[in-house]
């Protein structure tokens, strides 16, 4: 078998999982005689019993070899069976990297990255066999902090999961030809708005006014295609609420993160649960949907709640919420242009439940929703450009319309006359007092150019609406 390098070192990862399994084994012994022992403790004596395993793998090589082996080879090796016992394996080194956004395997062999500036790149295999990577996945399940032990068999070919870092994990078996995983990484886990604004997702004239619609306690909508940012533009916004505010934060998979950001006090995270894959009368047995915690989050005496991403029959709680309560909620949704943002929701209600309406969903988007801002993405990597993301449009939401269609007005949007395909200011929104009211200086938003210097720097421009 041939050797891998990693960190310019090659590493034989036949003899790391010999060694992983002696160690595994070993600790597995001393847990049974202290158990109870907590996971720092558990890797103070991983380390501790790899290196004696690695002295001895480094002993007997070097009678093998006729020559000793390095210090960077054993710490290389110590480091790989570390990984592959504690840690993500051979994934770890990409897990480590603040640079790769996302992490695709199809099948063992075939592995790619995706970087923050828009590279794709292949690298070395992650596992030596299709087995190997799906042990590998099984490990990750097991040891995934506050989530119960999920198989991965033909009898249950998908896994999700949240890595102890916050990135997504999902892969799938047998329906495929291969295993595939895809590992979606969260670059931005405490983003703030001025954060957004260094990045040129947003001016400093945007940055304030979507400051004041969280605090005038607006009810907000961040729609987007996949990956455009809407969870990255979600959590900046979360920061603009007092840290004393006691709000929810519902999510199939945390992503959102505000219990962990150091700035809220009174957040109550709360995550949808997977069925353990029985079903009893019918039901999916441990099963806990978006819609099980909207309804349990609305008897919590909250002053908000925010729903990571919206796409399923919890539409219709969140919109009820955001036209009973006090305002001030917010949400994700998938959409691909702001023209299509009613149709989705629309969409959703009729897949919520077979007496809900078209109409009755445009009624309560009318009545619930304040704002819409939709986040908007050109990628310009193939031509070798750059892949922006940016808010293109932020959208008031002012009533019911011709036809029962709500009714909305264009706050900030594109100048295409100008080339600038992000959001400038285009008028006064109706609630503009409410806003003032939060800090907001209407003034700002005179500037037909907001506070961008340029227009975003782009390889083609056709001048083609968003």
């Amino acid at each position: 078998m041939t050797p891998v390098v990693s960190g310019g070192v090659q590493v034989d990862y036949a003899s790391v999982r010999l060694i992983k399994k002696e160690v595994g084994e070993r600790l597995s012994d001393l847990l049974r005689a202290r158990p109870g022992m907590n996971a720092a403790a558990q890797e103070q004596q991983g380390r501790h019993l790899i290196n004696e395993q690695v002295a001895v793998w480094s002993d007997a090589e070097a009678v093998k070899r006729g020559v000793a082996t390095s210090p960077a080879e054993d710490a290389a090796i110590a480091q790989a069976v570390f990984d592959l016992q504690f840690r993500a394996g051979r994934l770890q080194q990409y897990l480590d990297n603040a640079l790769v956004e996302n992490i695709f395997i199809n099948g063992f062999q075939d592995v790619w990255l995706d970087f923050t500036d828009g590279r794709r790149l292949r690298v070395a295999p992650v596992a030596n066999s299709d087995e190997e990577l799906r042990e590998l996945l099984r490990d990750l399940a097991r040891r995934t902090t506050g989530q119960a032990e999920r198989s991965l068999s033909t009898a249950d070919p998908f896994l999700a999961l949240r890595l102890s870092d916050g990135s997504r994990l999902q892969a799938v078996i047998d329906v495929t030809p291969g295993t595939y995983v895809t590992i979606r990484r969260h670059s931005m886990r405490h983003a703030d708005l001025p954060d957004l604004v260094e990045r040129g997702m947003l001016d400093t004239t945007l940055e304030q006014f979507l400051r004041a619609c969280v605090r005038a306690e607006k009810n907000v909508m961040v729609v987007g295609a996949q990956a455009a940012g809407k969870t990255t533009l979600l959590r900046a916004l979360l920061k603009e609420i007092d840290p004393d505010e006691r709000f929810a934060t519902l999510e199939t998979e945390y992503e959102l993160f505000a219990h962990e950001n150091g700035h809220h006090r009174q957040v109550v995270p709360m995550e949808a649960r997977e069925s353990n894959g029985e079903m009893v009368a019918g039901q999916a047995a441990g099963e806990i949907t978006l819609m099980d915690l909207m309804y349990r989050a609305l008897r919590m005496t909250l002053t908000r709640i925010v729903v990571g991403e919206v796409r399923g029959p919890e539409i219709a709680a969140m919109l009820q919420a955001m036209t009973n309560g006090a305002g001030g909620n917010l949400c994700t949704l998938h959409a691909i242009h702001p023209s299509v943002v009613f149709d989705r929701i629309a969409e959703l209600y009729l897949l919520a439940q077979a007496n809900m309406s078209e109409a009755l969903a445009y009624r309560q988007a009318a009545n619930g929703l304040h704002f819409i801002v939709f986040v908007s993405s050109i990628d310009e990597t193939k031509i070798g450009g750059h892949r922006h993301r940016f808010v293109s449009h932020v959208l008031e939401v002012t009533g019911i319309g011709e036809g029962g269609r709500p009714e909305t007005n264009t706050i900030f949007g594109p100048r295409q006359e100008w080339g600038e395909h992000r959001a400038v200011p285009l008028m006064h929104p109706r609630c503009i007092n409410d806003l003032r009211r939060a800090g907001f200086d209407a003034v700002l938003l005179n500037d037909p150019a907001g506070a961008w210097s340029a227009p975003l720097p782009l390889l083609i421009d056709e001048g083609a609406g968003l």
